[in-house]
This record gives structure tokens, C-alpha cells and sequence, in this order.
């Protein structure tokens, strides 16, 4: 299983928030390269960055920062946060980012983000799909930063994209999210069971390397992970034993 770490940016800042909320924020850092870095330590293989500016106003105010950080740590970077169009996909996919993430797109404009797996490869283009799990179990979407229901299913935004040849999808349970209060298991689990050949990424309440080792153990392609890797909750060591025991 992958372990990708995960930075938010915000400000020119390394932050994170709880369960999505803006006005929420714990400031981790005003030095997000060093934070790269550090991450870059751990013998990992990719990194999962958020302009949270972008995501809020569709701009690219980070965009110094990201490249400083795909250049200086060597990771994969995967990015996301207010990318909205062609261009922006291009210009990113051009300019040192491995993939880019499509979050409130892949629900409100399918054809477009199809359009998107065809000419940018589906190895390139990751669906964000954030979930809250409705009282019956169903895992229904949201959009817009988790502010609205989409009325959408999670099983039925997937099996829209399901002769596109999507293969990369992160899941989040937005209850979860920054939150400390462990992965939902069996929502990645029933996920795979229903299209086994995705490359999944878990995101939302790894609180420790146990989370991590039940996710593998449970098959999860991979698990990003921000808040309990900025916390030290994960440490360097246990994240070195974890992937020596793969």
C-alpha cells in the first residue's frame, strides 16, 4: 500500500482543517517546501498537495510554492484546489505535477472530466469524491468544499466514468476528515469489492500506523495521510517499518 503524505496550503502556509472547514485551521508551518522535505524523508513515493486559496477562488496562488516543492523533493506530486478547466490541467500536467485532482467537476460536469481521462490519460486525472454516509448507509456526495449534497451516490458518479477508463479515485468521508477519528474501513472495502480495479486512495481519520496496517491489510491500494503525519502521531520510524513489512 501507498502512503501518501498530504500538505494543505493556505496563505502561503502549511495548514490543515477540521472536517473541511475554513474557519477551522491549524497552522502547521510557513515554510511549505521544508515541509516537502521532510515528507520527502519518509522513502515515499508521491504527495498530495490542496490549494485551499485555489479551491476557494478558483486561482492558482500557490503556484510558486508547488513548483519549489515538486522540484526540491523529487515526489510525485498530486494536486488539487480550484483546478477547473483544460488550461489549468494542461498547465500543471506541463509544469512538474504528476497528477491532478478533480473534486467538485467530476459530479457537476462528466463529460467534461471523461473529455479530461481521454486526452490527459486516466493515470493523470484523479476523481476527488467526498462522501457523507446517508442514515440507510448509501455514501451520497458532496460538493463545493462538502457546503452542498450533490444527490448523487457514490456507486452512481463511479459507474458514470466506468467505460472512460478511470483508474484513479480518492474517497473521503468528510466526517472524518482531519478529525482523528480513524478511516472508514468498510466504505474503502465495499469500494473495492464493487470495482476492484481502481487505485483507490483512502483519505479522511488515519490517526496512527495502525489505521495504516488494517487499511493494507484489507487491501487499500493506498492512504493519504496529513494531520497524524504533521502531529507526529506517525513517525519517521514506524512509517520506515511499515513499508519495510510490505
Amino acid at each position: 500500500m501507498r502512503l501518501i503524505p498530504a500538505i494543505d496550503l493556505k496563505g502561503g502556509k502549511c495548514v490543515r482543517l477540521f472536517k473541511g472547514d475554513f474557519d477551522r485551521t491549524t497552522e502547521y508551518s510557513n515554510d511549505p517546501v521544508a515541509v516537502g522535505r521532510r515528507f520527502s524523508g519518509l522513502d515515499v513515493q508521491d504527495l498530495h498537495i490542496v490549494d485551499l486559496d485555489g479551491a476557494r477562488s478558483g486561482e492558482q496562488h500557490n503556484r510558486t510554492i508547488v513548483r519549489a516543492i515538486a522540484a526540491e523533493t523529487g515526489l510525485h506530486i498530486q494536486l488539487g484546489g480550484g483546478i477547473r478547466d483544460r488550461s489549468t490541467v494542461a498547465d500543471w500536467l506541463g509544469n512538474g505535477v504528476a497528477r491532478v485532482v478533480i473534486g467538485s467537476m467530476a459530479i457537476t460536469e462528466v463529460p467534461t472530466v471523461r473529455e479530461w481521462l481521454h486526452e490527459f490519460g486516466a493515470d493523470r486525472i484523479v476523481l476527488a469524491l467526498d462522501v457523507n454516509i446517508a442514515k440507510d448507509g448509501t455514501p451520497m456526495l458532496t460538493t463545493h468544499g462538502w457546503t452542498r449534497e450533490a444527490g448523487v451516490s457514490l456507486w452512481e458518479c463511479i459507474d458514470s466514468y466506468s467505460d472512460a477508463g478511470v483508474e484513479q479515485v480518492l474517497c473521503t468521508d468528510v466526517s472524518r476528515d482531519g478529525a482523528m477519528a480513524g478511516p472508514n474501513i468498510e466504505l474503502y472495502v465495499e469500494t473495492l469489492r464493487r470495482y476492484p480495479d481502481l487505485q483507490l486512495q483512502a483519505s479522511g481519520g488515519v490517526r496512527n500506523i495502525d489505521d495504516l496496517q488494517q487499511l493494507r491489510s484489507r487491501g487499500i491500494p493506498a492512504a493519504i495521510s496529513g494531520r497524524a503525519l504533521l502531529d507526529g502521531a506517525i513517525t519517521t520510524t514506524e512509517v520506515a517499518s511499515f513499508r519495510r513489512s510490505a
